[in-house]
């Protein structure tokens, strides 16, 4: 039977597989709030109604607040594989300039958040929905450059 004890740290190939498959599992999450957290902003831009209006406000703020939690140690395991393990090559700057465009993304959204939350927001239900795709593509991207490693 599987157990934490049975976790084995000895070498540093399982030290690798070990941090790459966490890092794995918090980009997932990270994304996965990242492709949610916009269709609240669909739906806020549609409202009229101020109850529903406050609390998709509130699921948005709760959102944002959680995957700003799993960007962190995201980030942190992408650069412990980075630095701790010499991991190099072109498709790697590549992959750190989607990242940043990643990044730069989650912050936006919290700009929209608070835009929403002083009843600032200037823009369409639609355009938020075309907004709501650019995570899937620099998702798409970040996984080919990965995996196939084109450079």
């Amino acid at each position: 039977m599987w157990s934490l004890a049975t976790v084995r740290f000895d070498n540093k190939e399982n030290m690798y597989l070990w941090i790459k498959a966490f890092h794995i599992v918090f980009i997932a999450s990270w994304f996965a709030g990242l492709f949610y957290l916009p269709r609240i902003f669909v739906n806020l831009a549609q409202e009229a109604n101020p109850a529903a209006l406050e609390r998709l406000l509130g699921m948005g703020r709760r959102l944002y607040r959680f995957t700003t939690m799993l960007m962190i140690p995201a980030l942190l395991l992408g650069l412990w594989l980075w630095l701790g393990f010499g991991i190099k090559g072109g498709w790697l700057h590549a992959k750190l300039a989607l990242v940043i465009l990643v990044i730069g993304y989650h912050h936006a959204c919290g700009s929209l958040l608070k835009k929403f939350e002083r009843g600032a927001n200037a823009r369409s239900h639609k355009w938020f929905r075309v907004f709501n795709e650019v995570p899937v593509l620099l998702l798409i991207g970040i996984v080919i450059l990965v995996v196939v490693k084109p450079f």
